[in-house]
């Protein structure tokens, strides 16, 4: 192919709206607090795994894990919506992954508090406390999808 003819097909395609990009990771729509920093570095935990996150400051964080199921032995800081499910919390990337492409029966998944050691919450000096991601339904069922120690 000559290098006319690939400036054609790409102002061909241009001019009918497609566009050629590097192909972005799933896309995350984070609910925050305005002064959450932890939350900030879980984003940047998603992004660097590849994930495309926007995040929304909210004032009433209650009101969207409300909405979106999230039960209360499950709740976290923060909840994010990918690919129709609900992550809440300090979620590893590759729990997210994963949860992607087995695609379980479950609204969500997510880690209850904030415990050291899970992304967004790594402290330098203390040692990672010992943690479970728990899937949830919208019926309320909880149980443990993977555990980190």
């Amino acid at each position: 192919m000559t290098r006319r003819q690939l400036l054609g097909i790409l102002s061909m395609l241009a001019a009918t709206g497609v566009r050629v990009a590097a192909q972005k990771g799933p896309a995350v729509q984070v609910y925050k607090d305005p002064t959450c920093g932890c939350c900030s570095l879980w984003v940047e935990h998603l992004r660097k795994a590849g994930f495309s996150a926007t995040v929304s400051d909210v004032e009433d964080i209650d009101a969207i894990k409300t909405k979106h199921g999230v039960p209360r032995q499950a709740r976290s800081c923060h909840t994010a919506i990918v690919g129709g499910y609900v992550i809440e919390g300090h979620v590893p990337a590759t729990d997210v992954q994963r949860l992607l492409k087995e695609r379980p029966a479950v609204a969500g998944i997510g880690v209850a508090g904030m415990p050291i050691g899970s992304p967004g919450m790594e402290v330098a000096s203390v040692k990672p406390q010992p943690y479970d991601v728990l899937a949830f339904t919208k019926a309320g069922e909880v149980t443990v999808f993977a555990s980190h120690k």
